[in-house]
């Protein structure tokens, strides 16, 4: 499963995803050379999609570390169940264990609380974990230079048990906005890929196999017109992720073909922020409204005839 380019490509869109084959490539190498894959990009263009959609290829589990500013190594590692523990002693202390074996065995596996990394590097199923490491960008410095060695050996020491090693390499997934720039020493244990914004081609592709009935008229202006938006010079321009919500929406009202009210209606699907919403008024929403209305598509359908 998934040994060609190709098939991986395939399998993928089954899943809903829409790689193109420089991505693919990335993911078939990542399989093969036991690699981490770290994906780059504006937010909202699929990076954190596509760990999902391969966990799912696999038949695996998604293993999900979500990074923040301040995440220590025992939130992404382990903890022990302190609380478990002291009820434990206090068990063993009514019992009347002798007081030299009393908590003899509270830093056993049963009083370990696994977390991410940890539940990836012990992980027996048929088929490898995907480990999605989340917006790594957002973690510190000092986080970055612990997962080199996580990454490097599969492998975690805990001082009160021992080592514990992979016995099947994760499929790693790091991902990032760049709020700021990682550290080269992690990347280079990674492969590389740049996801940007989708072209009109693909992204009509994803929304047709994401949000199944809406019409080929719809489809294709919402396309023009989110091509139009990344023109612009806005504060957050809308990914992916927002042409979905907003094709859902204008599915959910009945909507066949947009227009200025509608537009305005719905504009709290694609800009987030007030400033951007402000610039996209008037004439200059006309416009943008007037030109992907006047669009005539020259993508090809699945059934081979030309839309619009």
């Amino acid at each position: 499963m998934l040994d060609t380019i190709e098939e991986i490509q395939t399998r993928f869109e089954a899943g809903g995803y829409i790689a193109d084959r420089s991505l693919a490539t990335s993911v078939h190498l990542a399989r093969t050379l036991g690699k981490p894959i770290f994906l780059e990009g504006e937010p909202g263009v699929g990076k954190t999609e596509l760990a999902k959609v391969m966990a799912g290829v696999l038949g695996s589990e998604l293993i999900r570390l979500q990074c923040y500013e301040g995440l220590d190594v025992h939130n992404a590692l382990y903890e022990w169940n302190y609380l478990r523990q002291l009820l434990e002693v206090r068990m063993q202390e009514a019992r009347g264990v002798e007081k030299g074996q009393i908590g003899r065995n509270i830093f056993s596996d049963e009083f370990l609380l696994e977390r991410p990394l940890l539940r990836a590097v012990r992980w027996e199923g048929p088929a490898p974990a995907v480990l999605l490491i989340d917006e790594i960008d957002r973690a510190d410095e000092e986080f970055e230079a612990f997962l080199l060695e996580v990454l490097s050996d599969f492998q975690i020491t805990i001082p009160e048990i021992g080592t514990i090693k992979s016995r099947q390499t994760p499929f790693v997934v790091l991902t990032s906005n760049r709020t700021r720039e990682v550290h080269d020493a992690l990347k280079r244990r990674c492969l590389y890929q740049w996801i940007d914004y989708p072209d009109m081609e693909k992204e009509w592709r994803i929304i047709c196999t994401k949000v199944p009935g809406i019409g080929d008229q719809l489809s294709f202006q919402i396309c023009r017109f989110m091509e139009l938006l990344r023109e612009e010079e806005f504060y957050k321009r809308p990914g992916i992720a927002e042409s979905l919500d907003w094709a859902r929406a204008l599915l959910a009202l009945g909507i066949e073909e947009l227009a200025p009210d509608i537009v305005a209606d719905t504009l709290s699907c694609l800009l987030k922020y007030k400033s951007d919403q402000e610039k996209l008024t008037g004439e200059r929403l006309l416009k943008a409204i007037a030109v992907s209305r006047n669009f005539k598509a020259g993508l090809t359908l699945a059934g081979g005839s030309t839309a619009i």
